[in-house]
């Protein structure tokens, strides 16, 4: 089951919930003030490319993460 996440209209407060995607809106609750008023908000994700790509796709070019090459646990056969 994917985790969504949402955020009350009556508090403003974020928080998650795992549920499966036709589950209503209404049948959640707000974890602080119990209202079942929030809204499902778009959420971004990672995935992983076992390219080796270092950059991932960034437009500078450097994201700032560090890449010291090969695959995570020596387990992919690339190397």
């Amino acid at each position: 089951m994917p985790i969504f996440e949402y955020q009350c209209k009556s508090c403003n407060t974020k928080y998650e919930v795992l549920h499966k995607s036709s589950e209503k809106t209404e049948d959640v609750v707000c974890p602080e003030c119990h209202s079942h008023e929030s809204k499902r908000l778009l959420s971004s994700f990672s995935a992983s490319m076992g390219s080796g790509s270092s950059t991932g796709g960034c437009e500078s070019g450097n994201c700032g993460v560090p890449y010291s090459g090969g695959c995570a646990s020596g387990m992919c056969g690339l190397n």
